[in-house]
């Protein structure tokens, strides 16, 4: 007890101190300093949940949407980057450019017909790569660069500060995979503008064979050990499981208590003090009947149990909280 006290008191004058002058740090300006609902794996698996991406679209703007995706190189050049769960292709997944593309091209030239900039971006795509060839970033790249005209962009001012944004409806993010900073950097060099974002490297933490034992460290790291870099023109998020909050994630998580709050606070305002965004995943709470091919390792058990993480992600402008209930977590939000 005595020690459980002693970690309250310290995260809360760590959220103190980050929150110097009484008020939570901006969140950076790439979003709109607002908790977005993030549509986790918002593509189809195994022939199924082909409705994933009109469920999300259906929830309303502004949203995340994630698509993972891999190299297929024996496609037509402008179709090899494919959406999919796994790396390895079967021919059968469809293209990025055509199932996410095509799918938003009429909301995207809805926005940039109405010219409302104050507003943009209204989406955010989030690519997780899960092969990382040169060659499949070049796909990527292409694609991007066909689709300039819809994108939230940077000029390519070197990578050492934040150069200022040209808005545009649709902003993409990506991940930490290998290459992927030396390779879109290279290539923004010769067109002058960042064309997607990147996230921060993950954390240099203390290893272990044992799974508890990482998932002890993880806990207990701090939010400068978490997050050990500050946003640079090209790194402008981070990425987190819910493990760092509570031990073990969802599927391990007790009562959500005060500890957690303020252990979540102090994350976020560390990650906003260092110009980055922040996303949490995945936090889920269903039945086994509920299931639609969802984790069984994000589940909290419950939609009371999962309320309660998502309304102190918000509380604290978590940016983007991801989910596979895109529904309830969107009505959530706009019951704010």
């Amino acid at each position: 007890m005595f020690v459980a006290a002693v970690r309250v008191v310290a995260l809360a004058l760590l959220s103190s101190a980050v929150a110097l002058g009484g008020m939570q740090p901006s969140s950076p300006p790439l979003l709109r300093n607002a908790p977005l609902l993030h549509a986790h794996n918002a593509y189809p698996e195994g022939g199924r949940w082909r409705d994933r991406i009109d469920r999300a679209l259906a929830t309303g703007l502004p949203l995340v949407i994630e698509q993972d995706i891999a190299y297929a190189p024996r496609n037509e050049s402008h179709l090899r980057t494919v959406v999919s769960h796994e790396a390895a292709v079967k021919g059968s997944e469809p293209s990025l450019d055509e199932y996410f593309f095509d799918r938003v091209r009429p909301l995207m030239e809805r926005e940039l017909a109405s010219g409302q900039k104050d507003r943009w971006p209204v989406v955010v795509l989030h690519l997780d790569f899960k092969t990382n060839e040169r060659e499949h970033h070049r796909a990527v790249w292409d694609l991007l660069q066909r689709h300039a005209s819809w994108l939230t962009t940077a000029k390519a001012d070197g990578d050492l500060a934040t150069s200022e944004l040209t808005r545009g409806p649709l902003v993409v993010l990506t991940e930490n995979g290998i290459n992927q900073e030396k390779d879109f950097l290279e290539w923004s060099a010769v067109g002058g503008r960042l064309l997607l974002f990147g996230s921060i490297p993950p954390p240099a933490l203390k290893s272990s064979d044992d799974p508890a034992e990482r998932a002890r460290i993880l806990r207990r790291a701090a939010p400068s050990e978490l997050i050990p870099t500050s946003a640079s023109n090209y790194r402008r998020w981070a990425n987190f499981p819910w493990g760092v909050i509570e031990e073990g994630g969802p599927a391990n998580a007790a009562d959500w208590t005060d500890e957690d709050r303020l252990r979540l606070e102090s994350i976020v305002n560390y990650a906003h003090q260092q110009g980055l965004l922040i996303r949490f995943y995945t936090l889920n709470g269903h039945t086994a009947a509920a299931n639609r091919g969802w984790t069984a390792s994000y589940n909290f058990g419950s939609l009371d149990a999962v309320r309660a993480r998502w309304r102190a992600a918000i509380a604290v402008r978590a940016d983007l909280i991801a989910t596979d209930q895109y529904e309830e977590l969107a009505a959530l939000l706009k019951a704010r």
